[in-house]
């Protein structure tokens, strides 16, 4: 980042920490960096969560994987009657222990991802926003300073204050105010922000800007292509969605089944413990769980 160095915020979810990599110490990417205007902006490319996240998804994820392990190992070592023994308490607690603890630490990367990519899909929304009303102001024959001045109060009408480009607009004419060129702002803001799109509007922009062309062209081409990405992403994702609730259903429906057989017959449901029974389980969880994410790769489109 030319313009922007890490944020000394004592904050422990904006402040970058070290980690161990192949034996050599680096340090992670930040969540936030000071702006040469002394602002914080945000890194949309990374999100780490806080102790009490971490704390929280955790024990969330770990009374999920163990109630699961146990419905599916529960009961293991019991004797002739059913009864469970000394060994079959012990298995209990470890087998609940191994599958809860997985699934908790497991929970937290899905969980950021998803933070990421909303996030994400959020800052392209408003600025598509943000390139309309920059394309209308430029088109009243405002200069390009005064364009982004005039639409920030555009912006403030059809956002929160705490929106995402809100504040990145306040950080661009804060870095205008001190002299920062423009399109060095906007290419800051691009890198940060993780969208081809956004930086390629920014490389774009720089070009355009210096070499004399027409800026107003570039912003309305930008915003139009920006538009029907858009529109093509939602198209897919209502044609997909369809199929990725039946994923989420087929999720649930054998924890439900094996739930059902073995409170409506517990007879039958002491096979699952015995070796047989085991060992088929633990095949048919693996195999179930390359299928999901296979099939979560194939229904997540990139446009």
């Amino acid at each position: 980042m030319a313009l922007f160095k890490k944020s000394s915020k004592k904050n422990p979810t904006k402040s970058p920490k070290k980690s161990l990599t192949k034996g050599s110490k680096k340090k992670r990417e930040p969540q936030y960096y000071q702006s040469a205007a002394n602002m914080s902006v945000l890194n949309y490319k990374v999100y780490y969560l806080n102790k009490m996240q971490q704390v929280l998804l955790f024990l969330s994820g770990f009374v999920v994987g163990a109630a699961i392990g146990y419905l599916f190992y529960g009961g293991i070592a019991s004797d002739e009657f059913g009864n469970p023994t000394t060994l079959t308490m012990i298995l209990n607690i470890t087998i609940c222990s191994i599958t809860g603890t997985i699934t908790g630490i497991a929970v937290q990367p899905i969980v950021v991802k998803a933070i990421i990519a909303r996030r994400k899909k959020t800052l392209s929304a408003q600025f598509r926003d943000m390139l309309e009303a920059l394309s209308t102001s430029l088109g009243s024959g405002k200069n390009v300073s005064d364009s982004f001045r005039a639409i920030l109060d555009d912006m403030r009408i059809q956002y929160e204050e705490d929106a995402f480009i809100i504040a990145e607009l306040e950080a661009i004419l804060a870095g205008m105010n001190i002299n920062i060129n423009i399109e060095d702002l906007l290419i800051d803001f691009g890198e940060r922000s993780g969208s081809d799109d956004i930086l390629s509007f920014g490389n774009v922009f720089k070009v355009c800007y210096r070499k004399g062309g027409n800026i107003n062209d570039t912003v309305r081409n930008t915003h139009t292509i920006l538009c029907e990405k858009m529109e093509i992403a939602e198209d897919i994702e209502t044609t997909v969605s369809a199929n990725k609730l039946e994923q989420n259903i087929m999720v649930v429906i054998p924890i439900v089944l094996i739930a059902l057989i073995k409170m409506m017959s517990p007879e039958f449901a002491a096979n699952f413990v015995s070796v047989a029974g085991i060992i088929s389980s633990t095949v048919a969880i693996v195999l179930f769980v390359i299928a999901f994410y296979v099939g979560k790769q194939v229904l997540d489109i990139k446009v």
